[in-house]
């Protein structure tokens, strides 16, 4: 992995005005991505390992995955335009035919719902961290405030 990525994680998950604020960082900083509510609620139960009665998309997708033998190495915050994040899901498949890395444009949200699901690293894109409103103060509050998030 190269240096032009951050190494991060979810760090909470805290409903907001209008979604759920999903916190992403490390011990250096961290950011806000807002959600909509039902994929604040996908990750949170992806992180605990929440059973579920029927399968969620992100289920399908994973059994997909399987199916083909196709592996979610990690996901990658790239950008910010226009008050929108974007992300890639990087992933891996190794057949008969040889390896296989491709890269697929997809929602932050999508991806660090996927992530949590396979247990797969999430990174940032190293400008896009350096850029970011650095939001450590703001959970570090809310913890203490005896708030509780849903991851």
């Amino acid at each position: 992995m190269s240096n032009d990525v951050v190494a991060v994680e979810v760090r909470g998950i805290l409903p907001a005005n209008s979604g759920c604020a999903v916190f992403i960082g490390n011990e250096e900083k961290v950011f806000v991505i807002q959600v909509e509510h039902n994929m604040g609620a996908v990750i949170g139960m992806f992180l605990n390992d929440t059973p579920k009665e029927r399968p969620l998309t992100h289920d399908l997708f994973g059994h997909v995955f399987d199916g083909f033998g196709i592996q979610l190495l990690r996901v990658v915050i790239t950008e910010l335009k226009n008050s929108t994040y974007y992300a890639r899901l990087i992933l891996e498949q190794d057949n008969e035919l040889g390896r296989k890395i491709v890269e697929v444009d997809a929602r932050p949200s999508d991806c660090l719902a996927m992530a949590a699901q396979h247990k797969s690293p999430i990174y940032v894109a190293a400008n896009l961290f350096a850029d970011v409103e650095d939001m450590s103060e703001v959970l570090s509050r809310i913890h203490d405030s005896g708030e509780q998030d849903e991851d």
